[in-house]
């Protein structure tokens, strides 16, 4: 009898099925056996399998008519002869150590199930799960859910170990259906009588790239979405009878993943959508408390309560307008002593509008430059996605407030009335925004010298007061629309670089610099940029790429003419971007990482290859070199 049974069901999987066994067959606990199971697949997967089968008698083969992969787990479970239970999808990678950390914790505590922490495989980038971040933060024997409620996420079967013993008295089993995992996942561990926490990485979850590859990618099909909400239903009647002190943290991840979900799909049905669909999400949302309700977002939370109430043809004119920013509710306020906000719309109740814990200071810069000397800037601050014209007349505050010390530098502090206007987007197109406008000034004289020696980091904040309000926010907008970021300029020996965050925020950076480019320009598919070094030094300097979210690097050559340097980098050869967006830090490489400041205003955003790239400047004032 193996120590571990791990349970592979597989469907058209052939270009990840063998990194898959690959990763099992080398893990450090040997002692274990591998139950593949082809789910009708209609590709060469099986092949893949019987070939490493032939090297590993660890492997069998099972093949099924697809039948779906809770059927496929069922039969894997029924075969298993092994003390522990593991699942594995045939598309995902397990680490060296995965299980032997597993089943040792097991082992040693006595516990039911042990699960640990995942991360997203995109291509060859590991990223960390955000579902299981906070919950796998720290390692925790012998808990329980109910002790440890931040498990409610880890909703997923796979990056656990599951004693057999246990699993067999609990009756588990699978729904041959899609989205199966949910409910037995939930099921055991509110069965558990105790569960092992590891915050080691145990599962690298695949994020898949091909169109409609996986059942997540298919999830607006009306089969697709009828299994989701079935596995909804079934989870929250098993937190109901054995947690119900945790259905609320159930209810407000459901709400914002699933039921968004639902909405869009639903949305898009309008009055063709199945009745008994329809039906699944009433029974559903017929047992979320006020509680959760509160807990998504207003624009979302009114689209659900149409969709709970049936209004199908109201719901898709909502759901078009909050595509397209169009949902602009009125906000307001009731009360003396105990003020409290509503956003205001025909068709949401009272007890659905109160949006105050859910008013925050959105502020974005129109325009940014220097005029003799002194930075000038032009924005906007208002409420998001809401109408403020009830507030009338509010007071904008806009600072510098330096990140270490707190210290701050007053730019404006004016009483505005909220404007109309129109806002450009990111997709190109532009909306009607109602906020307050702003306008301020700042100059490098309002430094102290103390201030400036620090060669501290600078936030551009913003709040906005009145009516009983007091919101605080940075100043941001979207990275890759205007205003250009400003040259930095030169006070006593220290340069104040105007910057922007990957995310839009504004701010300030005062830096040294041991190089400083002066031209920075696109010539065809090229990067070119110049500049000088303060000191050579003695190695033979090159320009050195990393990508921000894996440290990838890539390495272009520097011709140096006395302390002049010249670069050139083919757009074309950078590595192909991960993900929506690739940041790209270019440092010049000179024995030490010198992070040259880009002197110049240009921001060129190029074309190349069908690949779209910005070149612009990071958080310190360097180069930086944007994909999306």
């Amino acid at each position: 009898m193996p120590v571990l049974s791990v349970i592979v069901p597989f469907y058209n999987v052939e270009k990840y099925i063998g990194p898959c066994l690959d990763s099992i067959a080398a893990q450090t606990l040997d002692d274990l056996e591998v139950i593949c199971v082809d789910d009708g697949s209609a590709d060469g997967g099986s092949a893949v399998v019987e070939s490493r089968q032939a090297d590993d008698r660890r492997i069998s083969l099972i093949r099924q008519d697809n039948q779906g992969v809770g059927r496929a787990r069922n039969v894997g479970v029924r075969r298993a002869t092994g003390r522990y239970l593991a699942f594995v999808d045939g598309d995902d990678t397990v680490p060296r150590d995965a299980f032997k950390r597993l089943v040792s914790s097991l082992e040693s505590t006595g516990s039911d199930l042990a699960c640990g922490n995942v991360m997203r495989l995109y291509r060859n980038l590991l990223i960390p799960s955000w579902a299981h971040r906070e919950a796998f933060a720290r390692p925790v024997k012998g808990t329980h859910i109910t002790r440890h409620p931040l498990l409610i996420r880890d909703r997923m079967l796979w990056n656990k170990v599951y004693r057999r013993s246990f699993w067999d008295r609990l009756g588990l089993s699978f729904p041959e259906r899609m989205y199966e995992d949910q409910p037995v996942a939930m099921a055991a561990h509110v069965g558990a009588g105790s569960v092992d926490v590891l915050a080691a990485i145990v599962y690298h979850w695949r994020q898949r790239d091909e169109p409609g590859s996986s059942i997540t990618q298919r999830s607006l099909e009306p089969g697709n979405l009828r299994d989701r909400l079935l596995s909804v239903l079934e989870t929250a009647a098993v937190l109901s009878r054995g947690a119900p002190g945790l259905k609320t943290d159930f209810d407000r991840d459901t709400l914002d993943i699933d039921m968004s979900v639902a909405v869009e799909a639903m949305a898009a049905m309008g009055a063709a959508a199945d009745p008994a669909l329809v039906d699944l999400v009433v029974r559903y949302l017929d047992g979320v408390s006020r509680e959760a309700w509160q807990s998504i977002p207003y624009a979302l939370r009114l689209q659900v309560h149409l969709l709970h109430q049936r209004r199908l043809a109201e719901l898709a004119y909502v759901f078009a307008q909050d595509r397209c920013g169009q949902l602009q509710p009125r906000v307001g306020s009731a009360g003396l002593l105990r003020k409290r906000w509503y956003g205001r719309h025909p068709s949401m109740p009272e007890q659905l509008s109160e949006v105050s814990g859910e008013l925050g200071a959105v502020a974005r810069l129109m325009s940014l430059d220097w005029r003799d000397g002194v930075l000038h800037g032009v924005g906007r601050v208002g409420l998001g996605r809401f109408d403020v014209g009830e507030l009338r007349r509010m007071r904008v505050q806009v600072r510098l407030e330096e990140r270490r010390t707190g210290e701050s530098v007053l730019l404006c502090d004016e009483e505005s009335v909220p404007t109309w206007e129109s806002v450009e987007q990111e997709d190109g197109g532009a909306l009607p925004e109602h906020a307050f406008p702003f306008r301020f000034a700042f100059h490098p004289a309002a430094l102290t010298a103390a201030q400036l020696a620090r060669h501290g980091r600078w936030d551009l904040c913003v709040r906005l007061r009145g009516h009983g309000l007091r919101l605080d926010g940075r100043v941001a907008g979207p990275r890759w629309l205007p205003p250009l970021i400003p040259a930095p300029r030169r006070r006593e020996g220290v340069w104040l670089v105007p910057v922007r965050s990957p995310r839009g925020a504004w701010g300030m950076r005062l830096r040294t610099a041991e190089a400083v480019i002066g031209e920075c320009r696109m010539d065809g598919g090229d990067l070119v940029f110049s500049g000088e070094l303060s000191d050579l030094g003695d190695g033979e300097p090159v320009v050195r790429l990393q990508r921000r979210s894996d440290g990838e690097e890539m390495y272009f050559p520097v011709t140096l003419a006395g302390q002049d340097f010249h670069a050139r980098v083919p757009l074309a050869d950078i590595d192909e971007s991960v993900g929506h967006e690739s940041w790209w830090e270019v440092v010049i490489d000179q024995g030490k990482p010198i992070r040259p400041l880009v002197q110049t205003r240009e921001r060129p955003v190029a074309t190349v290859a069908d690949r779209r790239f910005l070149i612009d400047r990071g958080e310190d004032g360097c180069l930086l070199l944007a994909e999306r």
